[in-house]
């Protein structure tokens, strides 16, 4: 399939046609289709910037809608709703995996390269539209595809490690923790990452993950555990530490 094809049903998809056309064509695109090229030419930046805003909708709308939910039940139904599984499904369900450019590399991992492919685009895809038609169109379109998928049955889902430590460290320390990228290793189409998380400064954490998230969340296990905030039988195929 052609950019101008992948595009036109993106905006099909989206129901807003982009008038700076670079920012979809960026959000479908994986890096390794954008080897050698400006670190704006994939979705990576676009991911960024939709995870935060893809957030805040979310937040405003679960607050909204359910007036007699707690803080705990809030969070953790916000957690279920950006949760990289229910995005890909999300993404997959609107045909968003035929639109993807993938490179070379990238094209031998199967499943599993997909479904974070698949959550990334998303949160890409939320990033472009909030740039190109701003708040109101980017919430209609948020509400449209994941609204459906609100229920207060979520806030009973377990609580990621990383909320949860986000909780223990406001809740007995007063600060949050801090997560930092300190290694990526291996080829592109199956990479390695290394986190740690701070706390007050200083290191509680560390993980390694086949993705940046993988790993703060594989850090955020291994913070709980070594703070004394849980057992490492707690989390049993969580995520990977060392």
């Amino acid at each position: 399939m052609k950019m101008h094809q992948r595009v036109a049903e993106a905006e099909r998809v989206c129901g807003h046609h982009f008038e700076r056309r670079e920012l979809i064509e960026s959000a479908l695109t994986h890096p390794s289709a954008a080897e050698g090229m400006p670190v704006s030419a994939s979705y990576e930046r676009l991911e960024f910037l939709g995870d935060s805003i893809l957030g805040a909708i979310v937040a405003r709308d679960l607050f909204e809608r359910f007036p007699d939910m707690d803080e705990g039940g809030l969070t953790q139904a916000k957690i279920s709703l950006v949760s990289g599984k229910m995005l890909s499904s999300v993404a997959e369900r609107l045909g968003v995996a035929e639109l993807i450019v993938m490179g070379e590399s990238e094209k031998g991992t199967g499943a599993r390269g997909m479904h974070s492919a698949l959550e990334n685009v998303y949160e890409a895809i939320v990033g472009a539209l909030y740039l190109d038609a701003g708040y109101t169109a980017t919430h209609e379109f948020v509400m449209r595809t994941l609204g459906p998928e609100v229920s207060p049955a979520l806030a009973r889902k377990p609580i990621s490690p990383k909320s949860r430590l986000q909780e223990v460290t406001q809740r007995e320390l007063h600060c949050g923790p801090e997560y930092r990228l300190v290694a990526e290793e291996g080829p592109a189409h199956d990479p390695t990452f290394t986190s740690v998380v701070m706390v007050e400064g200083r290191r509680v954490g560390r993980g390694t993950g086949s993705s940046k998230k993988s790993s703060e969340s594989a850090a955020a296990i291994d913070a709980l555990v070594s703070l004394g905030y849980a057992e490492r039988d707690d989390f049993e195929g969580a995520g990977t530490t060392n």
